[in-house]
């Protein structure tokens, strides 16, 4: 049982599986995209920038990104109440980074997608 223990604790300390770990939900950095080019934003005009994703998973996944301090949420004390969500600094520092690996994709996706369907005539 201890080395169920040491190894837990060394995925939770590891920077790189913690951080890359938040965003296996397939949602979350192209919420921070769609952030980074319509803050501040409100739910529901995210929600239509994003047809696709549930109100219960954008709702799921605005929470994370708030709680890693990607996100910030501002609620304003109105008639109805407003709430709006922009990137943090931090959320900010991750967009260039998500557009590297956009283009990684966009460049290899042809190949990737190839090399798919060979190996799935192997199985």
């Amino acid at each position: 049982m201890r080395k169920k223990e040491q190894l837990n604790s060394i995925i939770e300390i590891c920077p790189v599986r913690n951080v890359i770990a938040r965003f296996g939900n397939k949602w979350a950095l192209l919420v921070i995209l769609v952030l980074s080019e319509n803050e501040p934003i409100r739910y529901n005009e995210l929600h239509r920038k994003i047809p696709d994703i549930s109100s219960r998973v954008l709702s799921g996944t605005l929470r994370v990104l708030e709680a890693d301090a990607l996100v910030e949420r501002t609620y304003y004390q109105e008639v109805p109440p407003r709430v709006e969500y922009s990137l943090t600094e931090t959320g900010r520092s991750l967009v260039p980074i998500i557009m590297q690996l956009t283009e990684w994709a966009q460049k290899n996706m042809k190949s990737i997608i190839e090399h798919r369907k060979d190996s799935s005539n192997d199985l």
